[in-house]
């Protein structure tokens, strides 16, 4: 990750300057000329956080506006710095550059109206399938059905993809100790897995393909965990499409029926209790 080099105030120079010459004065005097000369030596903090933002934003979106923004930050917190506060500005200005940037984005309308009538039609095809299907549809059965290629796809749905910005220290709510819950101690850790959830659906899967043949086994496990088609499970055990789908509707018979017996043994030994 690229890092910025920039130094505490009174570490470096400023148009020839000891840096905190260059605060002092401004802190005493203000004056356009040397804000211009403490936004140009912090102006790189800028553009490093409107590049990270932007990396996660469509390319409808400039990078020029998210660093205009950005700007405005930037000259807030040179106002608002205090100095005898022992805190080193690049550390107070950051989250006030991205506030501003995060801000404009709010303010903007970034997807086009061709690209939110494109996704219109990507959801209108999405819905269709599942009805046809009875499933959910792979990303390139919408693709065949609205005649695009899978870059086209790709790119609509890229760009179609709101993306949520918020301040991890933002205050999630209020406790009755000293610290307050923020967002970085609610944030869900999707790389870890609950394994309850696991051991609960690896049990799901035995129980129900119990005394299922090989290929019945195969036919539940492609379609429903593996989200393949009929016809793809054809392919795969070298049997008709027509076939699969006759097994697969035999198959979801027997297990209603089993499940029908079970809840009827649950309900007589809830009667006998």
């Amino acid at each position: 990750m690229a890092k910025v080099k920039t130094q505490d105030p009174g570490a470096d120079l400023i148009d020839g300057r000891p840096a905190r010459e260059v605060w002092d004065q401004y802190k005493a005097e203000g004056g356009e000329y040397l804000r211009n000369l403490l936004v140009e030596r912090y102006l790189p903090l800028v553009k490093y956080n409107a590049d990270r933002i932007h990396t996660k934003l469509p390319d409808e979106v400039d990078v020029e506006d998210l660093m205009s923004a950005g700007i405005f930050g930037l000259m807030d917190a040179i106002d608002a710095f205090d100095l005898d506060r022992g805190v080193k500005f690049e550390t107070y200005c950051a989250p006030r550059i991205r506030g501003a940037i995060l801000d404009e984005l709010r303010s903007m309308d970034w997807v086009p109206r061709l690209v939110r009538s494109r996704s219109s039609q990507v959801e209108q095809a999405r819905k269709s399938l599942q009805m046809q299907h009875g499933r959910k549809p792979t990303e390139h059965e919408i693709a065949e059905k609205l005649n695009m290629n899978q870059e086209e796809y790709n790119k609509i749905r890229k760009d179609a993809g709101a993306v949520g910005v918020v301040s991890l220290s933002r205050k999630w709510f209020e406790t009755d100790s000293n610290k307050d819950v923020r967002e970085i101690d609610v944030l869900k850790d999707s790389k870890q897995v609950n394994p309850f959830s696991t051991v609960q659906q690896r049990d799901l899967k035995d129980m129900i393909t119990k005394g299922l043949s090989r290929a019945e086994r195969l036919i539940l496990i492609l379609y429903y965990y593996e989200e393949m088609t009929m016809k793809e499970i054809g392919v795969t055990l070298d049997l008709s499409e027509s076939r699969v789908s006759q097994m697969h509707s035999s198959i979801l018979a027997r297990l209603k029926a089993q499940l029908q017996h079970r809840d009827k043994e649950l309900n007589e030994e809830d009667a006998l209790d």
